[in-house]
């Protein structure tokens, strides 16, 4: 397996529009690193769970956190899961309904959960906040042990998986094409908003530089 590609495998041959499949790792990691957003799926007593939540990558690693109460998250450690980021792009208005699509980007990875132990934890932790808020975690109070204890991180290695990617115009049936019907695309994308500030913040705390020059993506 060429080693910028993810591992091709029976549960991540795309069956349904195969051409819209990517493995090369620069891709995947593209759509990854575009938004935090992702959605880990698992089976716990026979019975299926998603669970939303915050992912960041370094390197061939992907992670995620959640709350170390949680009675799910106490039982995937050492378990197979998969975790799925996605974008949506815009809305596909075709000449018949059947041809109305999506335009998206999307990464599905499997692979199995791995416990982030104590000592590592706070710094992937403040790896989860640079990731987020660049230059952030310097401006903070220090994460306190009980802070840290209250919080669990999972890594997976971005290994099995791929890319689904679907852009541009729709495609009808040739003759629908002659009907005097308005076809496109109605593109969709995230707006970042001025910052608001705390009510209770102190006086005369100016919008610090790190916020000011965020980007999304």
């Amino acid at each position: 397996m060429p080693a910028g590609r993810l591992k091709k495998t029976p549960r991540t041959k795309l069956v349904r529009s195969h051409k819209r499949a990517d493995y090369d790792r620069a891709v995947v990691n593209e759509i990854i690193d575009a938004t935090p957003l992702c959605h880990v799926s698992y089976i716990i007593d026979g019975r299926p769970y998603v669970t939303p939540t915050f992912q960041w990558r370094e390197g061939d690693m992907i992670y995620w956190h959640g709350s170390s109460a949680s009675r799910f998250l106490r039982q995937i450690a050492g378990k197979e899961v998969c975790l799925a980021v996605t974008h949506f792009d815009g809305l596909v208005l075709a000449r018949s309904a059947f041809h109305h699509s999506v335009n998206y980007r999307s990464v599905m990875l499997f692979g199995e959960a791995t416990k982030v132990k104590n000592a590592e934890r706070e710094e992937r932790l403040q790896s989860f906040v640079e990731h987020l808020i660049p230059d952030r975690w310097e401006t903070l109070r220090p994460l306190t042990a009980k802070e840290a204890k209250a919080t669990t991180v999972f890594s997976m290695p971005i290994d099995e998986g791929s890319a689904k990617v679907r852009t541009g115009p729709p495609v009808d049936d040739d003759d629908d094409y002659s009907l005097p019907i308005w076809a496109g695309v109605l593109p969709i994308s995230q707006v970042l908003h001025d910052p608001v500030p705390d009510p209770k913040n102190l006086k005369g705390l100016e919008v610090p530089a790190h916020i000011r020059n965020y980007k999304l993506g």
